[in-house]
């Protein structure tokens, strides 16, 4: 590879050598000896093989793409910068789950898990002989345990809503939780059948879209398992994880994608954070009554169409004639990003069949697309939590008229088209 001359060059900090050396490998051609087959779907770990997104040693890879989603970038440039050397290999002494979940029966059963790796916290476990003879095989769920710590339920515990029991809940307002972060694993040929697709336009539109990112795509149609640069999703359980498998054990959950804005900073256009932060409250009485609570945290920010386009959306809601109105509030985004919300729903309850779910007691969600999707993948669902009223927001009063007549559940009245017409929205300078 040609490198840079002249003064301005020796300001940069020296490439890795192992990335400043040696031809470009293109991964566009057949692989090499040593991969080891992915049987997706399997009973058992062994029977399934283990999902490998190396770049040290290619002749090993099985899957397109690598390990750590998003991140892969960060992790390139700190190789790039010398940082970190390619060849490091992850040492996984004590970091087992504190919690085991599963196997289930899910995990095996066709088509209900295709965009995560049921073995994915279990890798150092029923992959140790492949991990012994030189694989390099990379967890892509971690589970632990953590003291969730909110004002809202701080609140909650102080107008005695809440009640501490030093078990779900301590004195000082600390959530006592199970915790698990999960990396995306899509099985293509499942994903595609799941948005109707067939995997040969999946796989071209993928590889156009991310501007030719990854040519495997395209060229390897043996390769069936794609690690795709995108966010993945946290789970916050209240109470015994084994639980959320048992349909006896009155189970309240929430599916919530991710929302900058409000979750960390409080706006107060939308309803984000106090739907969330009720959500846990629930969640926590939900185990103090013997059952268990979950929140599952998705990384799709903006409707998964970022928060650029997100803030532009703003800029345009309040700024069109007759103000921020709920008529126009699904037309505006369309504007900006040619379609109302790209999160989807197709993929999100694999997540509850992972953990064993048949049926969600309490389903902490307004929305039908979600509803729709959990039922659809054959989850039960009894009753339906909507946010209360108080803790709307005046300014995310048009959102939730806007989705309430679009067909968000609702016990009260659903917003008629006069209604929707209404200005309720601050202005900008305001």
């Amino acid at each position: 590879m040609p490198t840079s001359t002249g003064a301005a060059a020796s300001t940069n900090p020296p490439l890795h050598p192992s990335s400043s050396t040696g031809h470009i490998r293109l991964t566009s051609h057949a692989g090499g000896f040593g991969a080891l087959p992915i049987h997706w779907g399997a009973t058992t770990a062994a029977e399934r093989g283990p999902v490998v997104g190396t770049t040290t040693k290619r002749a090993h890879r099985n899957v397109i793409g690598t390990h750590s989603g998003s991140y892969s970038v960060y992790r390139a440039l700190a190789v790039a910068a010398g940082a970190l050397k390619r060849e490091h290999k992850a040492d996984l002494t004590n970091t087992a789950p504190t919690d085991v979940i599963g196997p289930y029966p899910q995990w095996s059963e066709p088509g209900r898990i295709v965009s995560l790796d049921p073995w994915g916290a279990l890798v150092a476990d029923v992959f140790s002989a492949e991990l012994a003879a030189g694989y390099d095989i990379r967890p892509t769920i971690a589970i632990t345990k953590a003291h969730v710590i909110l004002p809202e339920v701080i609140e909650a515990l102080q107008k005695g809503r809440l009640k501490a029991d030093g078990k779900f809940l301590t004195a000082g307002g600390a959530a006592l939780v199970t915790k698990a972060a999960i990396e995306p694993v899509w099985y293509l040929p499942e994903v595609a059948r799941r948005f109707g697709c067939s995997e040969t336009d999946l796989r071209r539109v993928l590889f156009e879209e991310t501007g030719g990112m990854y040519p495997e795509l395209v060229t390897r149609s043996d390769l069936e398992v794609f690690l795709p640069p995108i966010g993945g999703q946290t789970l916050y359980i209240f109470g015994n994880p084994r639980d959320l498998a048992n349909p006896d054990v009155e189970l309240t959950a929430r599916i919530h994608d991710e929302c900058n804005g409000s979750d960390v900073f409080g706006s107060d256009i939308c309803t984000c954070r106090p739907y969330l932060t009720h959500a846990i409250e629930e969640c926590i009485q939900g185990a103090q009554r013997g059952g268990v609570g979950l929140i599952a945290y998705s990384r799709k920010e903006g409707r998964a169409l970022g928060e650029v386009t997100k803030f532009l959306v703003y800029n345009a809601r309040k700024r069109q004639v007759g103000g921020d109105t709920a008529d126009q509030y699904f037309a505006r985004t369309e504007c900006v990003a040619g379609v109302q919300d790209m999160r989807f729903q197709e993929l999100m309850p694999d997540v509850f069949h992972w953990l064993g779910i048949r049926k969600i007691h309490r389903l902490v969600s307004m929305s039908n697309m979600k509803f729709d999707a959990i039922t659809g993948s054959g989850i039960e669902i009894g009753e339906r939590v909507n946010i209360p009223d108080e803790l709307i927001p005046a300014d995310a009063r048009v959102e939730m008229d806007a989705k309430m007549a679009a067909g968000y559940f609702t016990p009260g009245p659903v917003p008629d088209a006069e209604e929707l017409k209404k200005a309720k929205g601050r202005g900008l300078s305001e």
